[in-house]
């Protein structure tokens, strides 16, 4: 395993202004040293849900990114990206980046408003999938939900924006609020469909829902901000017909983990990929 000593890893939140809020990344803005056992070494000591490796600077904002959690390598983070984008931002300014990831390439944009830095990333090209109602059973049965605590206007759906998440509809905010499942079972269940995330949501309104992301894949109990997922939820709401071409929602997820978070998603007409943004800010 190659780890120089002097490798320098940030931790960023992500989607809060609040360190205590929103989700923590590791980054590390220099990993051209870093093999693969090295970079998901890092990632396991810091504990976060992924963590973010940049190499190959182009001197244009272009940069190769790759993303491990604390068991495996992701081909996508959005609450990494967006933590590695303001990290960039506060050394070389805001601007323009472009981000080659595993899933794609990856635009982000960072811009200060009141003082404040705010990253949009833009997805690669996103798509949803049907799922078989087996598997919707399974995950139902490791997440201890009985079938009518789904929400029947927002179906079960496979949605993919650079990660493939499974997005099932809680009737009740209570419902969503009462998290504790199987480990084990649901982590089998997602290998098999290949799933990074499985979100789970409740509308509060057109435009406002609160979410949910269970990742024990990733050796994690719950993801508290999740921009990959929330960028497949876009489409899924888009596909679905819940919402308008040019909508935009917001995402509050990790109240219910004491770490709440803000996350933006925003739909463009005639243009089939989906952009998040929200704030963040570096923890000491």
């Amino acid at each position: 395993m190659s780890r120089p000593s002097r490798t320098h890893v940030l931790r960023y939140t992500a989607f809060s202004a609040d360190p205590a809020g929103g989700n923590p990344a590791g980054v590390v803005l220099d990993a051209s040293g870093l093999d693969d056992a090295a970079m998901l070494s890092i990632a396991a000591e810091l504990g976060y849900s992924e963590s973010a490796f940049l190499t190959e600077p182009d001197g244009r904002g272009g940069h190769t990114v790759r993303y491990f959690s604390p068991k495996a390598e992701v081909p996508f983070c959005g609450h990494a990206t967006v933590a590695a984008a303001l990290a960039l931002a506060e050394r070389d300014g805001p601007g323009d980046l472009l981000f080659r990831t595993p899933a794609g390439t990856v635009p982000v944009t960072v811009a200060r408003t009141d003082g404040e830095l705010r990253a949009t990333l833009t997805s690669v090209e996103p798509r949803v999938m049907d799922v078989a109602p087996e598997e919707v059973t399974e995950a139902l049965a490791a997440l201890g939900w009985p079938a009518a605590d789904l929400d029947p206007d927002l179906p079960p759906r496979i949605a993919y924006a650079g990660a493939r998440h499974l997005v099932l509809a809680a009737a009740t905010r209570e419902r969503l609020a009462d998290l504790s499942y199987d480990f084990a079972r649901l982590e089998a269940l997602m290998h098999r469909l290949d799933l990074t995330t499985v979100q789970l949501v409740r509308r509060a309104s057109a435009s406002v829902f609160h979410v949910r992301d269970p990742f024990p894949v990733g050796g994690v109990v719950e993801d508290p901000a999740t921009g990959a997922a929330a960028a497949a939820f876009g489409a899924y709401a888009r596909e679905l017909g819940l919402v308008a071409d040019d909508a935009v929602l917001t995402l509050h997820q990790g109240e219910d983990m004491g770490r709440p978070g803000t996350l933006t998603v925003e739909l463009r007409p005639g243009d089939a990929r989906i952009r998040v943004s929200g704030t963040g800010t570096r923890i000491s």
